[in-house]
């Protein structure tokens, strides 16, 4: 291993171009965000290191041996978040990155490519959810944040947005230009700012900081042993705080697995899980790898003694059967009516996939009249552990541990659901409520992380495969100040009104349709309009402790306070809390 001559970002960015730097099939995958980018573009435009990188220099001989991967350029949460296969010509060899891969990713992104990453709230399958973006510089301001630390305005902005005032710079551009005199100058001169010192100065350093600079210091391994190589990776990545185990673990992985690309197959999954089929979710590789420990019966943890060919050869042999049972227990979530929004605890589909894995459940489990009870008991199970505080926190793996032993033990008749919650009791992580917390969750707001599920747990009859929604039982867009003191309400009592509008007792679950068309109508008037009779009538305000609906908002605290008591008793009995204990806390 030996020091080489730096290179500047724009000749390394050039071979990485021309398919000279590759990455190995051992790298994890791209996770710096937007502002990791910036910072580091930040750094070189300041003259600050960013330190080493290491290259390992693959001959012919050994390159036909592995799998190698392009570096990202334009970079798409959603459509195109990994690196693709390189191919190495036949007879040819590579140089790969074994240290340094987000920096340079990065480093391309910023120069080369673009950055689209969800819009907070979007949703996943929304078109208009990841907006292409590709980094610029303001070149005639200062950043507005100085807490960010930065010294230039670098952000990534749509070519729309930036097209709209000259200052923008796309960084890229900087390739093209000519030299660092006269092409700067004419460039600031087409956009009209050329009188701006300044401006040149900060375009200077760009073009500086990419191209004059030779920041890219690194060292060569030469050796051609894949073990040797692959701890020498382990050892330089292992003390990042960027590299998680389970990035470790896929590594290891990718380069241990006979049959199967692991890589590639992890990938498939995490993008099958969360986009297909109608479901809408966010799991991750570290869910899917621990799902594929824990049926593969082998330590959970994610721990590099851990990563053995022996068991790296059992999380194989058994892949098949951890994608079919990741699937439908992602369906079931569906089916439960989760999504990536409400679904508060990825892990949760953990042990329902062993689960299902175990008793060998097919299809026809997911909606057979023969397996409906199985799937409510699982869904109450599921539900209660996502209301819980710190079920699915600290303690991870000896939580899953257990509850794998209590499943292995006795899943032939059905979730042993008394089982698993002794399991999950032993461990600190027991799914009893007491009547403090059944308190707590009478003021959980709408939109909270854990009010879907309180609401499912209240009103169980409700078929939550299709869609249904949080819904203000009277409608928040009556809730103006303006609008309650029109309706009569007392100015003192206004603010205690707009208090309430969002908490649990005006809250309930609306099927879509129902939802878009009740809009902002009186609860009253909407009952009415929507049920045809008034056994129908009765039916549904008994069924959602609706009963005796004010006709106006004057009476809303009045309603709102005794449908928070009937709430109250429902989660009393749905959540297993006694009228002793009740009794006892008062």
């Amino acid at each position: 291993m030996s020091f080489q001559t730096p290179l500047s970002i724009e000749e390394m960015l050039t071979a990485i171009h021309k398919h000279e730097y590759l990455m190995p099939a051992i790298q994890r995958e791209f996770v710096w965000d937007a502002g990791q980018i910036t910072r580091i573009v930040d750094s070189l435009m300041r003259g600050y290191p960013i330190g080493s990188f290491l290259l390992w220099k693959v001959e012919p001989e050994t390159a036909q041996s592995y799998t190698f991967y392009e570096f990202l350029t334009n970079y798409h949460e959603r459509d195109n978040p990994y690196a693709g296969k390189a191919t190495v010509p036949a007879g040819g060899g590579t140089t790969a990155v074994l240290d340094g891969q987000q920096r340079l990713t990065s480093l391309n992104i910023a120069l080369y490519g673009s950055f689209a990453e969800k819009r907070k709230y979007a949703w996943w399958n929304h078109p208009d959810a990841f907006p292409v973006k590709r980094l610029y510089l303001n070149l005639t301001e200062d950043p507005e944040n100085e807490e960010l630390g930065l010294k230039y305005d670098l952000r990534f902005l749509t070519d729309t947005d930036a097209a709209a005032n000259p200052k923008w710079f796309r960084v890229g551009e900087v390739l093209d230009l000519a030299n660092s005199g006269p092409a700067i100058m004419k460039e600031l001169e087409r956009r009209g700012i050329a009188g701006s010192g300044d401006a040149f100065q900060r375009l200077y350093d760009l073009f500086w900081a990419t191209r004059e600079l030779k920041p890219m210091n690194y060292f060569l391994v030469t050796d051609q042993d894949a073990d040797k190589v692959l701890e020498i990776f382990v050892r330089v990545n292992s003390g990042g705080t960027q590299l998680s185990y389970s990035d470790l673990l896929l590594s290891m992985a990718t380069n241990q697995w006979r049959e199967l690309d692991a890589r590639e197959e992890v990938r498939a999954l995490v993008s099958d899980l969360n986009g297909n089929a109608g479901r809408q979710f966010s799991f991750s590789k570290d869910v899917v790898l621990k799902t594929a420990l824990t049926i593969a019966d082998v330590d959970v943890r994610f721990k590099v003694t851990n990563f053995t060919q022996a068991n790296m050869a059992r999380v194989e042999a058994a892949w098949p059967e951890v994608k079919n049972a990741l699937l439908r227990a992602a369906t079931l979530l569906q089916q439960f009516g989760y999504n990536e929004r409400n679904l508060t605890a990825a892990s949760v589909i953990v042990p329902i996939a062993h689960y299902l894995h175990l008793r060998g459940a097919g299809d026809a489990y997911m909606d057979s009249s023969a397996h409906a009870a199985d799937r409510l008991a699982l869904q109450h199970w599921v539900t209660r552990s996502l209301i819980k505080r710190g079920i699915w926190g600290s303690g991870l793996d000896t939580l899953l541990t257990r509850i794998r032993d209590a499943l292995r033990a006795d899943s032939a008749s059905g979730f042993p659901v008394g089982a698993v919650e002794a399991a999950m009791t032993a461990v600190g992580k027991g799914l009893t409520f007491d009547t403090a917390e059944i308190d707590e969750l009478l003021n959980l707001k709408y939109g909270g992380r854990r009010t879907f599920s309180v609401l499912s747990v209240l009103y169980p009859g409700l078929d939550l495969s299709k869609q249904f929604h949080e819904d203000h039982v009277f409608p928040k867009s009556r809730f103006t100040p303006k609008k309650l003191a029109t309706a009569g309400v007392p100015p003192d009592r206004i603010e205690e009104f707009r208090a309430a509008v969002n908490l649990l007792p005006n809250l309930q679950l609306l099927a879509g349709t129902a939802n878009i068309e009740k809009q902002d109508t009186l609860p009253a008037d909407w009952i009415a309009s929507a049920f045809p009779s008034e056994e129908k009538r009765t039916t549904y305000a008994v069924e959602n402790d609706l009963e005796g609906l004010p006709l106006d908002l004057t009476d809303f605290l009045e309603f709102y306070e005794a449908r928070k008591h009937k709430i109250r008793d429902r989660l009393m009995k749905a959540l297993g809390v006694s009228p002793e204990a009740d009794m006892a806390s008062g």
